[in-house]
Formats: structure tokens, C-alpha cells, sequence
């Protein structure tokens, strides 16, 4: 049978433009472990989406196994990353403060501020710049994957408890070659979602043994937050063993709440 030739040079362009599409869409991602993350924060929300929300305010509940407890209220304007904290339960941070204590980031500086004065303890303020970025980070981790200066090695795939993961490498680029964290995510291949993953802590030399941390997640105006959180010790492949778990809650979390800069002003 012939075809008109008006239908094989329509045929022939429909080809051309699948495969320019097909091309387009590979050369997206770095490889294929970057378009998996991507896949994930498609699921929970990206960076453009918590900019849209400008703020969240929630309670941070961290406990260790000896029962002891921080809880704190967190504020953060995502533009800018500024962070704000007010501990109203101490256990494990600046025990030797006594009731309430605010610390912050006005996206220049760190503060340290103590029944309405100003802390200029060197070595507090160590903390309260590990603190603010860190609790920032965490929250906002899963949207920060795809940040500039972010490395992926898709390791292949892996059954835990029969269900199929894809297992990444995440690493980061560090201009002064410096250790930088590295983290080791199991991402559900049904429901693209991160239940598990290890990490390393840098900043306290914390490289070659690394921690698990399992999540759950709560739908939250259409972000998918994992808002409760545990970890410990764990081998490079995910086994852990019968020592009890750091528990960490984020609880009534409310995006859009009208902050301004002013809020984080010390």
C-alpha cells in the first residue's frame, strides 16, 4: 500500500519532534540518580512551593533515650533561610541557662539571647550557628537536594522488607575541600518517597560511621513533610542495631504566617 506523500513527511516530522522532545528531556538530569530525586520532589513539594508559602512556624521536639528533651518553637522566612528559635525546654542545649532562652539568624549574623540580654559567648554562638542552619536543613532538605552544587550516584536498586528502593548517593561540591555530609537515600519505588536514609554529621568529624534515619510524613497544604523522625547508628548498608532510637517530632506546623525580617531581628 502507498501512503501520499504529504502523510510520510507529516509522519517523518512527528518522529523528528519526538525524538528533539526525547533528547530534551534526557539532557534535564545529570543521570538517572538525579532524576529520581527530582521524581521525589515532585512528590513532596519543591523549593518554589515553600517560597510561595514565604514562612512556617512549628514545634521542634528532639528526645534521646535517656529521656531528656529540647523543645522548641521554629520560625523560618524561606526566602533567605532566616531561622528563628525559641527553646522553652533545654535538656540537651545550653543547660546551664536557666528558663527561656532565643537564638536566630537575621541572614547576616547569629544571635544568642537570654532573659532579654545578649549572649556574646564565643563558644555558644559556635552552636547557634550549627543550630539555625541545621534545623533549617532539615525541614527544607528534601527541597534543597536540588540545589546547585549537589552530586548524585544512583547505586542501583534494593529490597528492604519486600519493597523495592532506589538507592542514591548524595554528595556536595565544596569549593574549599572541605568534608562536606554525605547522604544515602532509599527512595520507595511506589510511592517515591524517602523512608529511610543515612548521613553523616561533618562538622563533628562524624564520617565514617553514619546514622539511619527513618521518616513518616503528614500531608500539610500540599507539602508531604516527614514530621516524624528517628535515628541512630547504623553500618553503610542500613543495618542498626537494638540500641533505643533519638526521636524527632516537628508538630503544629503552619505555613503563611506573615512573618517579616523583623522577627529574627536580635
Amino acid at each position: 500500500m502507498k501512503y501520499p506523500t504529504s502523510l510520510l513527511i507529516m509522519i517523518a516530522m512527528l518522529s523528528c519532534k519526538q525524538e528533539k522532545n526525547h533528547d530534551k528531556s534526557l539532557q534535564q538530569y545529570k543521570n538517572e540518580g538525579h532524576r529520581i530525586v527530582t521524581q521525589l520532589v515532585d512528590q513532596v513539594g519543591s523549593y518554589e512551593d515553600l517560597l510561595k508559602k514565604k514562612d512556617v512556624v512549628y514545634t521542634y521536639t528532639y528526645q534521646t533515650p535517656d529521656g531528656k528533651e529540647d523543645i522548641s518553637q521554629e520560625k523560618y522566612i524561606f526566602e533567605g533561610e532566616l531561622s528563628y528559635g525559641k527553646y522553652q525546654k533545654h535538656e540537651r542545649t545550653f543547660t546551664d541557662l536557666d528558663g527561656e532562652f532565643e537564638q536566630g539568624y537575621d541572614g547576616k549574623q547569629y544571635w544568642l539571647k537570654h532573659n532579654g540580654s545578649l549572649i556574646k559567648d564565643e563558644a555558644k554562638l559556635k552552636r547557634v550557628a550549627f543550630n539555625r542552619p541545621t534545623n533549617f536543613y532539615w525541614f527544607a532538605m528534601f527541597q534543597k537536594l536540588l540545589d546547585p552544587g549537589v552530586n548524585y550516584n544512583h547505586l542501583g536498586d534494593t529490597s528492604i522488607n519486600n519493597q523495592m528502593y532506589d538507592k542514591i548517593d548524595i554528595s556536595f561540591d565544596s569549593p574549599d575541600n572541605k568534608p562536606t555530609d554525605i547522604y544515602r537515600l532509599f527512595i520507595n519505588q511506589k510511592t517515591h518517597l524517602v523512608d529511610q536514609f543515612l548521613f553523616t554529621v561533618a562538622d563533628f568529624g562524624v564520617m565514617k560511621t553514619p546514622f539511619l534515619m527513618q521518616c513518616k510524613y503528614e500531608n500539610n497544604d500540599g507539602m508531604m513533610i516527614p514530621s516524624e523522625r528517628k535515628y541512630k547508628k547504623s553500618t553503610w548498608d542500613a543495618k542498626v542495631n537494638d540500641d533505643p532510637w533519638i526521636k524527632v517530632t516537628w508538630s503544629d506546623i503552619s505555613f503563611s504566617n506573615n512573618l517579616t525580617p523583623s522577627d529574627f531581628q536580635k
